[in-house]
């Protein structure tokens, strides 16, 4: 690779009156954001049908974790090395790939006939899935220009991506429960080639000028270095945090991220620029992000097993349970694309990672048998609000004042944080809620001794509750941090914040 200078253009464009808007704008918006949906239901809509693959493939218990894993793995680690491509090749085009890729990795895994195939099926829609999340946030980046519109195509993106979990356990639910696992995979075909046709006729190609080489060494040490640090994580869940097993992959993590750190200051064309990182705001964002990540999975795998084990609910129920936190967050989202014009990313980011942490502090109340209505509900609720409230502005400022191109990376680092933050927080939690339950067995094991069988069952399901709270807890901890990270380190852009109320022609630059 040659040690030639980056060239990395100052492009910015100025308000409608200068650049006339792409007049079928809305329409490229209403397909990006079908195409986007896809992708964030793909993230749960499988964990539903979890326990009939795996009963239908013959997976076995140690091995079934890589259904989800194998996709959140190749999904995180090469969605940088996605966004460059979408910058260099052309996002409609990466934009296409990726939505025919990832119909046609649907496709073999509802398919699959064993395990090793529906495994390899996942990573590729990991893989495809790497190319079109970046290339649609950078296009609704370069397709809105003026302050108030892009803030409205932000609220429809950010709830798309908060509420499209909650919406794929149910949609996980429903067909299960009244179709087949395997639909849960092949629902994406038809999607895909809608917006595969719709996108050819509406979305504007655009791509990054300049130097335009790809960083390989760059890519290799950044997905290493994240499938180590996650790989630890999850091996800290079973083996312990001392064992020389998780030690290993953890330093392994540390040296591979530090060597992609020092290459990326070393060479001419760095696969993650730390121009992009050191930015006050953008650098705040993928902070937020990631322990947003990490803290809210707390909410959805360990209250999905509450539902289901300890309360015994059907899928569908519990799918069916998840609804008001995705109407939250779709309502929450309109309020903050409205509201950030005017008061900028920092309030609205503050309020919703407080209500953010007061919903995980209200779970640890839960016990074997609390009620929907007053136990939980009310968290979903606020949780749902508080998540509307900070993904508008977090994908906004995540963008804010990126060079063209750089447009595609600094998407692909949206969502490379939350997939890393997500994977993490499952390992980090999911090791809690283990360790506090064989806590809490070996503590109280002499008082269910002399209840026999049915002792030991009641023991085993005061600890589950025991584990869940102490997780809850945990959850909370890393959402408060994300708010003190708000409240510390963002700043809000006056500027931007004035022209928007008075609707005077401000340059946006784009990315």
């Amino acid at each position: 690779m040659a040690n030639d200078a980056v060239v990395a253009p100052d492009i910015s464009v100025t308000s409608s009156s200068s650049v006339p808007p792409d007049p079928r704008r809305w329409l490229a918006l209403a397909v990006i954001a079908i195409a986007q949906l896809m992708v964030v239901l793909d993230a749960t809509i499988v964990n539903i049908a979890l326990p009939s693959a795996q009963q239908a493939l013959d997976i076995s218990t140690a091995d079934r974790q890589w259904i989800v894993t194998a996709y959140t793995l190749t999904f995180g680690g090469l969605l940088l090395l996605g966004g460059r491509i979408a910058d260099y090749f052309g996002r409609k085009r990466t934009f296409l790939i990726g939505l025919l890729g990832f119909a046609g990795a649907s496709a073999l895994g509802g398919a699959a006939v064993n395990a090793g195939t529906l495994f390899a099926a996942r990573g590729l829609q990991g893989l495809f899935g790497a190319l079109l999340a970046p290339a649609a946030l950078s296009l609704i980046t370069v397709t809105f220009t003026e302050a108030r519109e892009r803030a409205k195509a932000f609220g429809v993106f950010g709830g798309i991506s908060g509420g499209g979990a909650a919406i794929g356990l149910l949609a996980g639910g429903v067909l299960t429960e009244y179709a087949d696992w395997r639909w849960c995979l092949l629902v994406n075909i038809p999607i895909a080639i809608l917006a595969f046709a719709a996108a050819i006729a509406v979305v504007k190609e655009s791509k990054a000028t300049g130097d335009t080489r790809y960083d390989i060494p760059g890519a290799v040490l950044a997905t290493a270095g994240q499938v180590a640090l996650v790989y630890g994580f999850t091996k800290a869940a079973t083996d312990g945090w001392g064992s020389g097993v998780t030690i290993s992959w953890l330093a392994s993590a540390v040296v591979l991220l530090g060597a992609f750190l020092v290459w990326e200051a070393r060479t001419a064309h760095p696969l993650l620029p730390l121009r992009v990182l050191f930015d006050r705001n953008r650098g705040a964002s993928y902070l937020v992000s990631i322990l947003l990540g990490a803290g809210m999975l707390g909410m959805f795998l360990f209250m999905t097993f509450y539902l289901q084990q300890t309360l015994g609910w059907s899928a569908m129920k519990s799918g069916v349970a998840y609804m008001p936190f995705s109407g939250g967050i779709i309502a929450a989202a309109i309020v903050a694309s409205r509201l950030l014009p005017r008061t900028g990313p920092k309030v609205l980011m503050a309020i919703g990672g407080l209500l953010a942490t007061a919903s995980m502090v209200w779970l640890t109340r839960l016990d074997l048998d609390s009620s929907y209505v007053t136990a939980i509900l009310p968290s979903f609720i606020a949780m749902s609000f508080g998540m509307g409230l900070v993904f508008v502005p977090l994908s906004s400022l995540a963008l804010q004042g990126v060079a063209n191109h750089d447009a595609g990376v600094a998407s692909a680092m949206v969502n490379t944080t939350q997939q890393v933050g997500g994977s993490l927080g499952t390992a980090l939690l999911n090791t809690i809620f283990t360790t506090a339950v064989t806590g809490y067995v070996t503590d109280h094991a002499r008082e269910a001794a002399p209840g026999g069988a049915a002792g030991q069952q009641i023991l085993q399901a005061h600890a589950a509750i025991h584990g869940y709270n102490v997780a809850f807890t945990a959850s909370a901890v890393l959402l408060a941090v994300a708010t003190a990270v708000v409240v510390l380190m963002v700043r809000n852009n006056s500027g931007d914040r004035s022209a928007a109320q008075s609707g005077d022609n401000v340059p946006v630059h784009i990315g």
